[in-house]
């Protein structure tokens, strides 16, 4: 099974670099084009070559007379120069473009489908993903290719120039050359799984010295960090071996290349020489102009093969590098997230409804088991349970941040169909750790909308009661935390997630334990205005608290992956019930 696999996979790898290769433009075009005129010169350069020192030989011509031929060679000289430089740096521009489409695709992957927490890959992984494998495929496109391209044309291409002039070489090169690739094709088998194991230990060494630095104080704090280092060193060896055992096969294939080639030259060396002894007779006209342009050409049909096993790692690597980045951030091509009018069989005015919603943890564990809901528009629902039931998991599910199966249908639409910043604008989550940077609480509030006016930031700083903490700091709003809230209480960084909610404008407001780090008090405070904000919206709250559940419309509770519901009669919220008094 996995030999079939193995196959299966290494032809996708193929067929995806070579799709990528479009994204270079006329730059690699011109990079693979500018091979392929060098070789034509190259012949005019060897027929010239050929006649100046046959004609100075044989004929014991002047320099004069020669002078237009050793011009001309001069400047095909120059000329291939020239195209190689250009060669070059085309094809480190049209490698420069698809490192920057396949980043800016990649980014654009890890917005739209985002892992959820717990069976996301390390953030290590992934830069080093984004970082080291993309910049892997360089060389695949810059230079491989191009060499690839060379080396499959030029070769027959001066065989075949050479029959006319002697057939005996031709055939000896059209003999030999095609047994180059066969060995370096067996020496590339080995290649790829030892630079596949290469790229693996690639991404686990920056993982784990991510993870490492990322947790150095826990580490100082236990006494820890001799053994860090020493798991650290473990995986940078493992990694040395590796990549020593990629550069061992890589010198095998150029080594198979040097025999096979200088094999070729000799033989063509060792059959004009004894011809023109007259040892051997199969051509025994053959002029000195011709064994000289024999002579000439012969290494030259093989440099465009050594050239290519230059570069014949090249092709291993970008394949290990595309399997590790899939891996990690999932398969390159994006598609279309236009809505294709793929409707819900209930009416398109529902602003939510989930069927059939399964998810499985990392480990293989079922955390929603078929799970069926419906929210009907401004309906508020209360999803009840314990920590670890599965209620943050169905929210990251229902807003495509979790990979999931069954159907989500939102306004209508399956939520597959949405486009990223339209599904973003029209639905807002509040996590139960929201997420604070380094900066001002202010800027911290601000990331909901960054075009919003000060005075609705201040207002959103109200309605979530930021400002009663913030008045008794010294610069207010203007007040520096750190990373992750550090310098803030757990419910002052729930509030400044909150104030967040009233910068949007949402038809769909998903909320994860809102108010569980806050007093009694300023729970019921800080609802009263997230009650009033969903009016005529659809309100998903997870929670734990009677406090909240009482003044949704709808409670269910979740148990076994699956939401059951629960009789209740709803609480007013103290705003209303105080313009009733």
């Amino acid at each position: 099974m996995s030999h079939s696999a193995k196959p299966t996979r290494d032809t996708e790898n193929t067929r995806k670099l070579m799709g990528l290769r479009r994204r270079g433009g006329r730059a690699l075009t011109l990079a693979i084009a500018a091979p392929l005129l060098s070789g034509v010169l190259l012949v005019a350069y060897a027929a010239l070559l050929s006649q100046v020192l046959g004609r100075a030989i044989e004929g014991n011509e002047s320099l004069p007379t020669l002078l237009p031929m050793i011009i001309g060679m001069i400047v095909i000289v120059a000329t291939r120069a020239a195209l190689g430089t250009l060669g070059e740096w085309a094809g480190q521009i049209g490698a420069e473009r698809i490192k920057a489409s396949l980043r800016g695709e990649m980014f654009e992957r890890l917005l739209t489908h985002r892992h959820g927490l717990g069976i996301r890959p390390a953030s290590g992984a992934i830069s080093a993903a984004l970082v080291d494998q993309v910049e892997g495929l360089e060389n695949f496109f810059a230079k491989y290719i191009p060499a690839m391209i060379a080396a499959a044309v030029l070769p027959v291409a001066f065989a075949v120039l050479l029959f006319p002039v002697d057939w005996v070489v031709a055939l000896l090169f059209l003999l030999t050359a095609p047994l180059i690739p066969v060995f370096m094709a067996l020496a590339g088998l080995g290649a790829q799984a030892a630079t596949d194991r290469q790229a693996t230990a690639l991404s686990r060494l920056s993982a784990h010295f991510a993870d490492r630095l990322r947790g150095l104080t826990t580490l100082k704090l236990f006494g820890r960090e001799a053994d860090a280092t020493r798991d650290v060193h473990t995986a940078s060896e493992a990694l040395r071996t590796r990549t020593n055992a990629v550069l061992r096969i890589a010198f095998l294939s150029s080594a198979i290349l040097e025999f096979f080639a200088a094999l070729g030259v000799a033989g063509v060396a060792l059959y004009v020489g004894l011809t023109y002894l007259g040892f051997l007779t199969i051509h025994a006209e053959l002029t000195l102009v011709a064994g000289l342009f024999a002579l000439i050409m012969a290494p030259e049909v093989y440099n465009p093969l050594r050239q290519l096993a230059a570069h014949y790692h090249d092709r291993a690597s970008a394949k290990s590098a595309l399997s590790e980045i899939e891996r990690q951030i999932g398969a390159l091509i994006v598609s279309d997230l236009t809505p294709s009018g793929n409707q819900s069989p209930l009416s398109p005015d529902e602003p939510l409804k989930i069927k059939d919603l399964h998810v499985t943890s990392q480990d293989g564990q079922i955390v929603l088991d078929n799970l069926d809901l419906i929210v009907a528009p401004g309906e508020t629902v209360a999803i009840m349970g314990p920590s670890g039931v599965g209620k943050s998991t169905l929210a990251r599910a229902t807003l495509r941040l979790l990979p999931s199966n069954g159907d989500i249908f939102y306004r209508g639409i399956s939520l597959g169909d949405w486009p990223e910043a339209e599904l973003r604008r029209s639905t807002t989550y509040i996590a139960q750790k929201p997420g604070i940077f380094a900066g001002t609480i202010f800027d911290n509030i601000a990331f909901a909308n960054p075009d919003a006016e000060a005075i609705d930031i201040k207002r959103a700083a109200d309605l979530a009661h930021v400002s009663d903490f913030t008045r008794m700091l010294p610069d207010g709003l203007q007040t520096y935390v750190g990373e992750g809230g550090m310098g803030l209480s757990g419910g002052q960084i729930q509030r400044v997630g909150l104030a967040r909610l009233f910068l949007t404008a949402p038809d769909l407001v998903i909320l994860d334990e809102p108010t569980a780090h806050l007093d009694p008090e300023t729970e019921a405070l800080v609802l009263d205005n997230i009650f009033a904000f969903a009016e005529g919206r659809a309100l998903v709250i997870l929670t734990h608290a009677d406090a909240v559940s009482r003044r949704a419309d709808r409670i269910l509770r979740m148990a076994g992956g699956k939401l059951i519901r629960t009789p209740h009669r709803r609480k007013p919220d103290r705003a209303k019930a105080g313009e009733r008094a």
